[in-house]
């Protein structure tokens, strides 16, 4: 399925920015405009089922088959955030970006989590008091979006979600210059699974004190962090 995207900046290089579940491009309204005072071309996804793309069947396989055919081949730069990061994993190396960075990535759902995730459609009519109090490091606009994006989203994409996570996602190795960048602490990612990614050839880097979203909980941080990669 081609994919709906939305484009920032209009340099020479490209930068890819795939979203998680219940969002969609917007999230990336702060790091995108900073990406393109850069100098690139920045195209933000929304992935089946999420923003203004198509509906249809859900998986991690057909989210990254959609990534190959939607986006450009060997752009500069990828980041993928918590399930964007998974699709993004499993595309990476026919989609060939000379770097990817992936963002608190949903790679592994145990426990808790792998239990919670068919009961994430229930935030699709979430009140903005619950958003707000729920990430209290967040920007208004930020919250505006998250409601903006949770109208658009179809809640049918979570139910895959067990089927998705029933083997391992996470990479065996770094196909290409690979950065994990971490919450603190991370839900998904916990001390002794970054510690696997660092043996595996990933650098991991942590952004002090941040939920999930890293990047709107802590915009600063989040660009910081990419030093060296963008």
């Amino acid at each position: 399925m081609k994919l709906h995207t939305h484009e920032w900046g209009a340099g020479d290089r490209i930068a890819v920015l795939v979203h998680g579940i219940m969002s969609d491009h917007r999230t990336w309204g702060r790091v995108a405009p900073v990406l393109a005072g850069k100098g690139y071309r920045v195209i933000g996804v929304d992935l089946r089922g999420h923003g203004a793309s198509g509906r249809g069947e859900y998986g991690a396989e057909i989210w990254a088959e959609d990534l190959i055919e939607t986006l450009p081949h060997a752009p500069e730069m990828v980041i993928g955030h918590s399930l964007g990061a998974m699709a993004l994993a499993l595309a990476v190396e026919r989609l060939a970006p000379a770097r990817a960075v992936y963002c608190d990535p949903a790679w592994e759902l145990e426990g808790s989590m792998a239990a919670a995730a068919p009961y994430f459609a229930h935030f699709k009519h979430v009140s903005k008091a619950v958003i707000a109090a729920l990430n209290p490091r967040w920007e208004p606009a930020d919250v505006e979006v998250e409601l903006a994006a949770l109208a658009a989203w179809d809640p049918d994409t979570a139910q895959v979600l067990p089927a998705a996570y029933a083997v391992s996602r996470m990479p065996a190795r770094p196909v290409v210059p690979s950065l994990v960048v971490l919450a603190d602490p991370s839900g998904l990612v916990p001390p002794h699974r970054a510690a696997e990614l660092a043996r595996r050839g990933f650098e991991v880097r942590t952004v002090a004190r941040t939920g999930h979203t890293v990047y709107r909980d802590d915009h600063d941080g989040f660009m910081a962090a990419l030093d060296g990669w963008i």
